[in-house]
């Protein structure tokens, strides 16, 4: 074997490890930038919409969608290559984050919803409540002038 070859051979297996260490430096970081259980349970607010927009924005994902994709970037390119001698506990580790990241997204996508739906509904209970309330006048009112007759 020739010093150019087994010169070769070591940098790509430098080149592999480096490989390695980017695709699991982006997880690690995908995993750091991930909101953590309690800013998503602990939520202060004065009002129920205020909870849900402090909710939708403890969901953000973007950053961590980011990391992952600089994750199966490096994963694939090293796969590809033939780079890594055993790399399925990168490629579930991707799928892991992936999922939960996935599950995130969904959470917040609902929190979203709801929180477009709450202003409409407050604002429907509120014209039912008032129509309520004027009928409820205008038959007192009815009460009241039919009792007058009667006493006339």
């Amino acid at each position: 074997m020739s010093q150019s070859t087994l010169d070769d051979d070591e940098l790509f297996g430098e080149a592999a490890s480096e490989m390695r260490d980017d695709v699991e430096a982006s997880l690690d970081e995908a995993r750091n930038v991930l909101p953590a259980a309690d800013d998503i349970w602990d939520v202060e607010a004065d009002n129920t919409l205020g909870v849900l927009n402090a909710l939708k924005g403890a969901l953000d994902v973007d950053d961590a969608e980011e990391h992952l994709r600089d994750a199966k970037k490096w994963y694939t390119m090293g796969e590809r290559a033939d780079a890594f001698e055993d790399a399925d506990d990168l490629a579930e580790a991707i799928a892991d984050l992936e999922a939960l990241i996935e599950d995130v997204e969904e959470a917040r996508e609902q929190v979203g919803d709801l929180t477009s739906t709450i202003p409409q509904l407050r604002g429907t209970l509120e014209e039912f409540a008032d129509a309520a309330d004027e009928d409820g006048d205008d038959a007192e009112a009815d009460t009241d002038a039919d009792a007058e007759e009667a006493e006339a």
